[in-house]
């Protein structure tokens, strides 16, 4: 068994580092965080705090 795949693979991070390099060039980054901001200041936002919160808490 290669211990190139998998969850917290090499071949993962690797997909992962490679797709977030193209979403930086993409030109796209802008646009995403204004929607990202829309929604922390509309309706989800609580939700979305919580969320935050609950994930920087680490596993319970």
């Amino acid at each position: 068994m290669s211990d190139r795949k998998g969850e917290g693979s090499y071949d993962g991070a690797e997909k992962y580092q490679k797709e977030q390099h193209e979403f930086a060039k993409s030109g796209k980054v802008e646009q995403k965080a204004r929607e990202a901001a829309d929604a922390l200041d509309g309706k989800e936002g609580a939700e979305l705090e919580k969320a935050r919160k609950e994930s920087a808490d680490g596993p319970h």
